[in-house]
């Protein structure tokens, strides 16, 4: 389902319209600008929805129908489930292991955050996906140019110079291997499921 769709689905199961729901939806499509295949959804997960929906969303939105609705519940129950045949929603690390390992990561990466090592607040948020997962190629979701001059600027405002990028996109997508749980055709290998997962993050 699109970005339009699942507005539809919001506003039916929310009320209000679907003008309401379509920008958090359309965010949180937005890694397709860099891949159109199911690896895009590496956005659908619980650390997007904290580190990137909630500071630039609020916790909670007001419909046009005066009701306060969640953000979480938008972003798992509307967009996520329905994307994984409404079964579970993976961990950020599920995808960070369908990246290869390279030996080059490691220094590659650090080079690159070096650009943004003293600023505190953005040096926090780039390396949140190795907060949350432990593996350092999980910083492929942040350290790259389409997060930092795409999304950076969405959720934080900040903006940097104009220059050429040490890491690319296409570095980390042309490695990630296309599993059959970004499908909804089987459990990840980190998921509890959505309930039982749901209970402990609600």
């Amino acid at each position: 389902m699109n970005a339009k769709q699942l507005s539809f689905l919001s506003a039916q199961r929310r009320g209000g319209s679907p003008e309401d729901y379509l920008a958090i939806h359309t965010f949180l499509d937005s890694a397709q600008e860099i891949v159109s295949d199911e690896r895009h959804r590496f956005m659908h997960t619980w650390w997007s929805v904290r580190y990137l929906v909630i500071p630039q969303f609020g916790f909670m939105i007001v419909n046009s129908e005066g009701q306060a609705v969640s953000v979480k519940h938008i972003c798992e129950e509307d967009h996520f489930l329905p994307n994984y045949g409404d079964k579970y929603i993976p961990d950020l690390l599920d995808f960070a292991e369908s990246i290869p390992e390279d030996e080059e990561d490691l220094a590659r990466l650090r080079r690159f955050h070096k650009n943004f090592a003293l600023d505190e607040e953005v040096s926090t948020l780039l390396l949140s996906p190795l907060t949350v997962t432990g593996k350092i190629k999980s910083l492929f979701f942040t350290h790259n140019s389409w997060f930092v001059n795409s999304i950076l600027p969405k959720v934080m405002g900040s903006r940097y110079d104009i220059k050429d990028a040490d890491i690319s996109p296409a570095h980390f997508i042309n490695r990630m291997k296309v599993e059959s749980w970004m499908k909804g055709e089987a459990y990840p290998p980190n998921s509890f499921g959505y309930k039982s997962t749901y209970l402990l993050t609600a």
